[in-house]
């Protein structure tokens, strides 16, 4: 999952995003930049490139588990058709 204010007591998981939201968060600088920062930036890309699209972001071991909503964060427009 991605989360905000990593680390730090006040620190929260995400489980969903809009691109909208996960930008503020880009610009508010809650991601870093060699790690979490090229993962939301391409998923905010991709779901932004094609009505009805979102993206998944989560380790390739917890792949299955993100799919049946269990971990892993989606960064989709709002209104955003299911996959």
């Amino acid at each position: 999952k991605v989360a905000i204010r990593f680390g730090k007591p006040d620190g929260r998981w995400l489980d969903r995003l809009t691109p909208e939201e996960a930008r503020q968060y880009i610009a508010g600088n809650e991601f870093a930049k060699g790690s979490m920062l090229p993962k939301v930036e391409a998923a905010v890309a991709f779901a932004e490139s094609k009505a009805g699209r979102r993206a998944l972001i989560t380790s390739l071991e917890k792949a299955g588990e993100a799919l049946e909503g269990k971990t892993g964060t989606w960064i989709e427009s709002q209104g955003g058709a299911d996959v």
